[in-house]
């Protein structure tokens, strides 16, 4: 199974911002990866395990915003699609001005 956190948190104070880092930290020291921003996903071996995690991540919610957790089967999970638009950045992929000293 996997475990998918969405939440949006408010930024607006000092307090709003320590509180977002400290729910962002504890869902990482938790073993959830970051699959794009403000949505981490993790791994759970069993129903009862999801459970015990949405427990804890209850226990650290902070009292603003919103969190929205989605439990899927890996089935589920593997017929996800990833659409790739062509990114263009200010990235330049040569040597052209590389200057070796």
């Amino acid at each position: 199974m996997r475990i998918i956190v969405f939440f949006d948190l408010p930024t607006e104070t000092a307090l709003d911002r320590r509180e977002y880092g400290k729910f962002r930290r504890n869902l990482i020291k938790n073993g959830f990866m970051m699959m794009q921003e403000s949505v981490y996903i993790k791994l759970a071996l069993n129903q009862t395990n999801a459970a015990l995690v949405i427990e804890n991540i209850k226990k650290y919610k902070p009292p603003k915003g919103l969190i929205q957790v989605l439990t899927i089967t890996e089935k589920q999970f593997q017929k996800m699609e990833f659409i790739i638009g062509d990114f263009r950045g200010n990235i330049v992929n040569s040597d052209e001005r590389l200057l070796i000293i």
